[in-house]
């Protein structure tokens, strides 16, 4: 994917607005919101900015493998999986993204779950 969707949507800034929005959904989930008690904020919404950044063909990357490292002690489940699908779906159409463009957000985070997911390897 080019950084079609990175600079349509506003680079490194507008991205950064969306991740705070969404985390404050995730916070609010009464599913996820407590996988993120303790965590320091800031330095997550910082690397998440860079991952979203990443999907949309942003100058980032991340690999499966510092994926797999992140996420390893959470156990998390395809439910838990799915609410963060949801939340980042709801926060990009709040922010204006096209369904088209959701979509392909969705494909490329759909293609990290198994990297995501302890669980996720059957």
């Amino acid at each position: 994917m080019s950084n079609a969707l990175f600079d349509k949507y506003g680079g490194f800034k507008s991205i950064s607005r969306i991740v705070m929005d969404f985390y404050d959904k995730v916070l609010d989930s009464d599913r996820i919101g407590d996988f993120f008690d303790g965590i320091d904020m800031p330095k997550l919404i910082d690397h998440q900015t860079k991952f979203i950044s990443a999907l949309l063909g942003g100058p980032v990357s991340y690999s499966d493998e510092r994926l797999r490292r992140a996420h390893a002690s959470l156990d998390l489940t395809h439910e838990d999986f799915d609410e963060i699908r949801r939340l980042l779906s709801e926060t990009l159409s709040e922010h204006g993204f096209s369904p088209q463009d959701i979509e392909t957000v969705m494909i490329e985070i759909e293609a990290r779950r198994t990297s995501i997911l302890s669980t996720g390897v059957s």
